[in-house]
């Protein structure tokens, strides 16, 4: 791909954006003032203050038809004072009867599966990051930063509060968003906003604005206007003061040490330096109070990702680690302080600086492992963007990742001195959300080749457009990543390659009747060496049924083509390899289906079966099952099974992956979350459990106990203790 066709689809990027620069639901318009009289969260909304204030109502549907009024009404008042913004939601129950139907008291709850309100603030009218808030019908919290215009982020936590009351006809919410939650620019007086509700029971998706069915209701682009009776109020002094404290035991039995003793503390804070640019401070972090990652089975030849979850590296983290594509990412920040590498310090300006222009700046410091001769590391991002036209962007990033006063040491592993990534790229929004695409160009630098025994390209040129109507799917992607582009302190888990992958869809909707859509995907992807030789094909085609109780049926077929550029044991557990370029074809099919979650009782199954490499068969099988005893209890149990035949020297190999789960809600800030993990791939068995009890808003007490286990080798069924831990830490927010 060279230099000069990624401009010119970026000059056809522009031109298709530069067509659509008038926002669609403009009309859509709530006007908010300050509340005549107090309000008190308690989810009465009793107030005076409401009686006073403009009412949002007759919402759209999304689900199941999205060219109708919403059936099940739904009433929304807004208003603030000097320190928050009020919501008051009054969601009517429709004319099917019975109780809502929630998962549990748990944060950020999965919205497919939950009776629910949501709010989206578009707090600079940009129509590409924003805010949302919302509670299930059980009062359970949800909230995320939105960026890309419709994505969220839902590992993102600050304070705020609310009150869910539930009466016979309706449920009704109140939320209290402090202004020191939000960003906003001072003086701004018009903001995004938009209103979603599900409501299970009678299956419908509605918004206060109209949005095409096949967009999520947290879509930007369709935001209507809060007008302000005068702009918000500032919200002052906002320093926010973090400590944490942490005491545990842990014990690694394969290695035969004695029980360590752990105490740690540290420091997070975050500063508005305006109201609109957040400086975030920290020293000495943990983080253990990530969940930990799910465990899956890995047949794959790369790398898997996993996502960032760590508080402090998400607030508009999409400027740093969303630059390019889900598999060419010049900065992840997974690659900081993991893996038993200490992070000592770091900070992180982010945030606008006014309508058209953000900014993002970070600087990490780790410390020096002498295990393994790591030397202590710094590294230092920056981010520019600007908007141009209605909600496209163009974007700059510059990565550097340095290794400190290093000298190689002998017998331990050899790491670069500096890694550097400089990348542009153009990001098509088009205003009504029918047109998306990107074009970039990245390159970096190191003071060796990532691959000195093959000459090659340090960098990347990477395209694509996508057109997603009410019915059509229509995309296109190609990417050459050289093959001595380096990117350590980010994700591109494969170099040396050119690829070009083209998508095809089409919906039909039928007007009644127990299907509410259906329709075919076809995908094809093409990969080529550095030498134009062509290295990896696949062909998939679906058919995918949605049914209005909204379970949802898919069937596919595939074809594969694959010519090994290096060594690779097709059962990803430490055996043979197969050669490299060795050729490989075989076709496949499967299923997929999940159950309507209208149930307590939930389900979904996947099916595989077909070629698989050295004309051998693969036959996978995944089952998801569910109880709920809502609001408090939720059961869930997954497995997964792969049974591969292979020629010698492999023969077959059957091994399964394992994990259920137990959670218990006793408050909507009280939780206990218990499951195991059985992974026979890599003879693992892991358990944890863990006690969260927010005791304020965004203060936590955790207790955290993990388990690992090894199989006891002859003696099928029985484990011995691998390395087991406990950990307590308690955090607190303190606003100074």
């Amino acid at each position: 791909m060279k230099l000069r066709s990624i401009l010119l689809i970026a000059l056809f990027l522009s031109g298709i954006s530069s067509l659509y620069a008038q926002k669609k639901n403009e009309s859509y318009q709530l006007h908010i003032s300050q509340a005549t009289s107090p309000i008190v969260v308690d989810g009465v909304a009793d107030e005076p203050a409401w009686q006073a204030t403009e009412l949002a109502t007759d919402f759209w549907m999304v689900l199941p038809m999205d060219t109708s009024r919403a059936n099940v009404r739904t009433d929304v008042r807004m208003a603030y004072d000097s320190q928050n913004l009020y919501l008051s939601a009054i969601c009517y129950h429709g004319d099917v009867k019975g109780p809502y139907i929630v998962e549990s008291l748990r944060r950020d709850w999965s919205f497919p599966k939950n009776d629910n309100f949501i709010f989206f603030l578009d707090t600079f009218d940009d129509q590409t990051n924003g805010f949302a808030f919302g509670t299930n019908a059980a009062g359970a919290q949800w909230d995320a930063l939105l960026y890309e215009g419709s994505k969220a982020n839902l590992s993102w936590d600050n304070k705020w509060t609310s009150a869910v009351r539930n009466y016979p006809d309706r449920y009704v919410l109140e939320l209290a968003i402090p202004f020191k939650t939000i960003r906003y620019k001072r003086g701004i007086s018009r903001w995004g906003i938009n209103f979603g509700r599900q409501d299970l029971k009678t299956t419908e998706k509605s918004s206060w604005t109209p949005i095409q069915r096949q967009f999520p209701t947290a879509s930007l682009a369709y935001t209507g206007v809060l007008v302000w009776d005068q702009p918000p109020p500032q919200p002052g002094p906002n320093i926010s003061i973090i400590p944490y404290a942490l005491t545990g035991l842990a014990r690694n039995y394969e290695e035969k040490t004695p029980t360590q003793n752990r105490f740690d503390a540290g420091l997070d804070a975050k500063v508005a330096v305006t109201s609109s640019l957040n400086l975030d401070l920290t020293v000495n972090p943990d983080f253990s109070q990530v969940d930990v990652d799910q465990q899956v089975t890995n047949l794959d030849r790369y790398e898997l990702f996993f996502p960032e979850k760590r508080q402090f590296f998400l607030e508009n983290g999409d400027q740093f680690t969303n630059f390019g594509y889900s598999t060419i990412r010049p900065f992840f920040s997974r690659r900081i302080g993991l893996g038993g590498v200490p992070i000592r310090f770091g900070a992180r300006l982010s945030g606008k600086l006014n309508k058209d222009w953000r900014i993002g700046v970070m600087d990490m410091q780790t410390g020096r492992v002498d295990e393994n001769g790591l030397p202590a590391q710094n590294f230092a991002v920056v981010a520019l963007q600007r908007r141009v036209f209605a909600r496209s962007n163009v974007g700059f990033l510059f990565v550097n990742k340095e290794s400190l006063d290093y000298e190689p040491v002998v017998d331990k592993p050899t790491y670069s001195r500096y890694n550097r990534n400089f990348g542009v790229e153009y990001n098509l929004a088009s205003a009504n959300n029918l047109w998306s695409g990107k074009a970039m160009i990245l390159k970096s630098f190191s003071p060796e080749p990532a691959n000195s025994s093959t000459s090659g390209s340090d960098a990347v040129y990477a395209a694509n457009l996508q057109y997603n109507s009410r019915k059509w799917l229509i995309s296109g992607q190609v990417e050459t990543v050289g093959a001595n582009y380096s990117a350590e302190a980010g994700y591109v888990p494969r170099r040396g390659y050119e690829r070009g992958t083209a998508t095809i869809g089409y919906t039909f909707i039928p007007t009644g009747g127990p299907i509410l859509s259906h329709g075919p995907i076809l995908t094809s992807t093409y990969f080529f060496d550095p030498a134009g030789r062509q290295s990896d094909n696949e062909t998939y085609a679906s058919y995918a049924l949605t049914f209005r109780s909204r379970s949802i049926l898919t069937g596919w077929v595939a074809t594969d083509y694959v010519r090994l550029l290096q060594p690779f044991d097709p059962t990803n557990s430490g055996r043979e390899t197969l050669k490299t370029n060795s050729e490989h074809n075989w076709t496949a099919w499967g299923t997929q289906f999940t159950s309507k979650p209208q149930s307590l009782l939930t389900y979904g199954f996947t099916t595989r079966y077909g070629g698989y490499y050295a004309d051998g068969t693969r036959l996978n099988l995944t089952a998801d099952l569910g109880y709920r005893f809502q609001p408090y209890v939720s059961l869930a149990a997954s497995a997964n099974y792969n049974d591969i035949r292979l020629p010698g020297p492999w023969g077959t190999t059957k091994f399964w992956l394992v994990g259920p789960r137990f959670d218990l809600t006793m408050t909507n800030t009280l939780y206990l979350t218990t499951f195991l993990q059985y992974n026979e791939q890599v003879k693992n068995m892991n358990l944890n459990a863990r006690i969260q009890w927010r005791y304020k808003p965004a203060s936590d007490l955790f207790i955290v106990y993990t388990d690992n286990y090894l199989p006891t080798m002859g003696q099928p069924g029985s484990f011995s203790v691998k390395n087991r831990a406990l950990v307590i830490k308690f955090t607190y927010w303190w606003n100074v």
